[in-house]
Order: structure tokens, then sequence, then C-alpha cells
């Protein structure tokens, strides 16, 4: 997994925040409440006796593309200059209005990493974020951008790297989250604030979309930070992250 400086350069990575669309369950009409119960099923059948789709509604619709929406896309990148000197840029896109956020996503991804020698970078973004993406992107009618178009595409030619597929080392069944990867590997917890369970609270009671953007923001920057020590360039993380202009 070594690779060199500039190859580094062709690597975005990216996080995303989700809440859920309608805040109850009794908001969402008929049908819709029927097959939220249905997608719920099998946490129901290991929940505590009693507990309903409604009580689960809240704090787990956000993660289900079908019921949930994208509130913030971070991404972030390793800038060489001239010199050779590396800088870590970050940029969000966050707001209430997920088509222009998709949409501002996809304008970065089409002119700046559409070759193939680019790579997105996440912690399990295969299985989560890239998908999410995509899937509200149908909903929305819009053209997805190649780097994650993975329709027709063999697995090597998938251009995503994942830092939980990483430290699987080949167990499929194993998952281990981004806090306990960077607590064992002494890099910073992008958990300091809040979790990723506190988001959608965040969002309902406060409206505090700067406070979910900064902690996707520390996701990204603690991303890159593991994935350097996977490939043995911890020390070539900058310290300074700056914002993109």
């Amino acid at each position: 997994m070594m690779m060199t400086a500039s190859r580094l350069s062709n690597i975005l990575f990216v996080d995303i925040e989700c809440v859920p669309q309608m805040w109850s369950f009794y908001d969402l009409d008929d049908q819709m409440q029927a097959l939220r119960e249905k997608k719920a099923s099998y946490m129901l059948n290991h929940a505590e006796p009693g507990t309903t789709a409604a009580d689960l509604y809240e704090n787990r619709s956000g993660i289900y593309a079908e019921f949930g929406k994208i509130i913030v896309i971070s991404v972030g990148y390793i800038a060489m200059s001239p010199e050779w000197d590396m800088t870590f840029r970050i940029k969000s896109y966050a707001g209430d209005d997920e088509e222009v956020i998709l949409n501002e996503f996809f304008e970065l991804l089409n002119s700046h990493y559409n070759q193939k020698y680019h790579r997105l970078c996440g912690h399990n973004i295969k299985e989560f974020d890239v998908p999410y993406v995509c899937r509200r992107a149908m909903i929305h009618d819009l053209a997805l951008p190649d780097i994650i178009d993975t329709a027709g595409k063999k697995p090597r030619e998938v251009n995503h790297l994942d830092t939980l597929e990483f430290w699987k080392f080949g167990d499929r069944k194993n998952f281990t989250s981004l806090d306990l990867l960077c607590r064992i590997n002494n890099i910073p917890t992008p958990k300091d604030d809040i979790s990723g369970e506190q988001v959608a609270g965040v969002y309902r009671n406060d409206k505090d979309l700067d406070r979910i953007t900064a902690y996707c923001e520390k996701d990204v920057v603690a991303t890159a930070r593991l994935y350097l020590k996977f490939v043995r360039r911890s020390s070539e993380m900058p310290e300074e992250v700056v914002g993109s202009e």
C-alpha cells in the first residue's frame, strides 16, 4: 500500500452526515409507516419487548437513504506546493437543501476528480457514504459522477479506498468504528464534541449546522490520518488544516 507523495494528492477524503426527512414516525403517510416498520423488522426482532418502529424512528431513520437526507458533505485533500510542501485542505457543503449539496459536491467531482487515477477515501465509504449519496442522487434525478458510479464496473475499477476494509484484513464479519481505530492508533478522536448518534438531535433542536459541519470535518481529518498510517506515511500528514479556497 505504499505510494508516492504525488499519488497521495490524488485522494479525496470524504464523510457525510444525515438526518431523518421526517422527525416523527407519525409524520409519514400510512404506506410509508408500513414500509418503515418492514424496514425495521430485523431490529424490532432484537429489541426490548414492546419496542415499536416509532420508538426506533428518530435515532435510526437518518441512516437509511429511503427515509433520511444528507445535510453535510465534507471533503479533504493533501495539497502539494511546487516546493513539495504539503497542506491538508478541507471544504464542506452544508445546508437544508440536499439537492443543492449534492449538485455542489458533484461539481467538484466532475471538475477535479474525474480521472482514473483519482480515489475517494472514507471509513465504511463502500457500504455507507457512497451508496447513500448515489441513492439520494437517484431520488433527485441527478446524474452520478463517474468516480462514484459503480454500475457495470469490476471491483478493481472502483476507485474507493475504505479504511474499515483495510482494518478488516479479509474478515468480512468485523465492524470497527472510526473512533475506536483512532483511539488505538493514537489519532485524535473526532468525537470530542458530538457523535454520529447525536447529529439528528443537534440539527433538530439547535439547527446548529456549523457544529455538525465541524464534527464532519474532524471525521475527514481523522480518516486521512488513519489512511496515512495504513500506508506508512503518518509523518506526512500536515499539522495545519485549512479551508479550501
